[in-house]
């Protein structure tokens, strides 16, 4: 499927066919949803049957589906064949914990909201940052349920079904910012003086308390050092991830991912297996096939609708088995591109010999759209001697350090971590000293550089940093 197949956009959604829809709903499925998936559309369309027929004496003859016109039903099965014979194969699985995601569903299940409150309450859920931050605008929430849900709502619906989120467990859920963070937890807490202050504080003084700036606050706020003190001491004890650190009062949900590739390396020459996953035969149910016959009886009216039931199922059938087949077809040339381009990390395991890769460089490599390699990368994973990777780890910027090589921010920023882990924490670097220090260990990078990987690192300013 080349990149016309799968440009999407907004307002393109009404010019894609059945088969564009229903691939792109394949595409982003892993793998252990797609057995379930399938389970599905054969119980929702009763033309697909994957029981053999018992009356026909051709059942192992292939026949396309091109063949299948639109005034003749013969009796067919086709077979989805490129994941192996087991029926039901030994999953290697590994532990991916989604107590946080689990929990915050549990609690959604306990308040009073309408289905349709609901829907749009799990979708917000589903789009949270593993911190716990919503970082997307209500705008673009009522968008997203629209053509990747559809879902009809409006920012004032979306709004406030994302302040019963914030009334969840863990306390600060659902922010948009680290300020909104703060105030929710300590909204939720007992109301002491120094929880009233630090709550004044946050509100009213949130930059000069960013920066540090003591004395103004102090002055604004009409009160001591000791005052302040106290308030500070009750902010430091705020949580600024909440979806990162789960309480041992939760208990975690574990959910067994199956990795949609397993890396190979035999003879120093790396190429990968899709697990041995089998696919229903499907064929054409006999029954259907003899009511369309049978549709020349009766009224005209009768006999197009008869004829127009079938055929619509009929397709919907064609339509899903040449998905599926798209899905493996898309898959496989993707995660070929990927380690193509990736051959050093593929062989050593090692991040340092990631190179930068960005959508776009895969796409080129397999004429699919950008918006299809990234449904394809965020979903899926691959098992290789080195650990269990999301497609998405392989993808990252790059720069061009001292020596004239490029190296992917990946590189970046597991030295930057390693430089800040290792400062004095009584005078921590400032970005400008952070240039100097990473400059001569090869890297040259801008300050505004430095500043933008330390935030997407969790790492605070240096005068954040410093300890008494």
């Amino acid at each position: 499927m080349g990149k016309q197949g799968l440009g999407l956009t907004q307002v393109q959604t009404q010019k894609l066919s059945p088969l564009q829809i229903q691939t792109i709903k394949l595409i982003e499925l892993p793998v252990q949803d797609l057995e379930q998936r399938v389970r599905q559309e054969l119980e929702e369309n009763p033309v697909l049957d994957d029981t053999p027929d018992p009356n026909s004496t051709e059942q192992s003859q292939e026949v396309s589906l091109d063949q299948l016109q639109d005034d003749y039903i013969p009796d067919y099965k086709t077979r989805v064949n490129n994941w192996g014979k087991d029926a039901r194969p030994e999953y290697n699985t590994f532990s991916v914990k989604e107590s946080f995601s689990q929990s915050l569903l549990e609690q959604l299940s306990f308040r009073n909201l309408s289905d349709h409150e609901r829907e749009v309450a799990t979708f917000i859920i589903g789009s949270l940052d593993d911190d716990g931050y919503l970082r997307r605008d209500l705008e673009s929430l009522v968008d997203d349920l629209a053509f990747r849900a559809n879902i009809e709502s409006d920012r004032q619906e979306v709004e406030k079904v994302l302040k019963v989120i914030q009334s969840f467990e863990p306390a600060g859920v659902g922010a948009r910012d680290l300020r909104e963070c703060l105030l929710l937890q300590l909204k939720a807490a007992r109301q002491t003086p120094e929880t009233k202050l630090a709550k004044a504080i946050l509100e009213e003084d949130f930059e000069e308390f960013t920066s540090k700036h003591f004395k103004k606050i102090m002055s604004h706020q009409g009160i001591s050092e000791d005052e302040l003190k106290a308030a500070m001491k009750r902010i430091s004890r705020l949580n600024p991830a909440p979806g990162g650190q789960i309480s041992d009062s939760y208990n975690d949900v574990a959910e067994q991912i199956v990795p949609d590739f397993v890396l190979k390396i035999q003879s120093g020459e790396v190429s990968f297996e899709m697990p041995r996953f089998n696919i229903p035969e499907l064929r054409i149910n006999r029954k259907y096939a003899q009511m369309l016959e049978k549709a020349n009886g009766g009224s005209d009216r009768e006999k197009k609708e008869a004829s127009a039931f079938v055929k619509g199922k009929i397709d919907s059938a064609k339509w899903f088995i040449e998905a599926l087949k798209q899905r493996q077809n898309t898959l496989s040339k993707t995660m070929q591109a990927i380690i193509d381009f990736q051959q050093a990390f593929f062989h050593s395991g090692d991040d340092c010999d990631l190179k930068p890769m960005i959508l776009e460089d895969i796409a080129n490599m397999t004429g699919f759209d950008i918006s299809t390699i990234s449904r394809v990368v965020n979903s899926k994973y691959i098992e290789t001697p080195f650990g269990i990777y999301q497609l998405k780890y392989f993808f990252s910027e790059g720069l061009i350090n001292k020596a004239g090589e490029e190296v992917s921010t990946r590189e970046l920023k597991k030295v930057l971590q390693e430089t800040v882990d290792s400062e004095n924490k009584q005078k921590p670097y400032t970005d400008e000293q952070l240039v100097a220090v990473l400059a001569e260990k090869g890297y040259n990078v801008a300050r505004r550089t430095i500043a933008k990987y330390r935030d997407q690192l969790g790492i605070p300013l240096a005068r954040l940093r410093k300890s008494l």
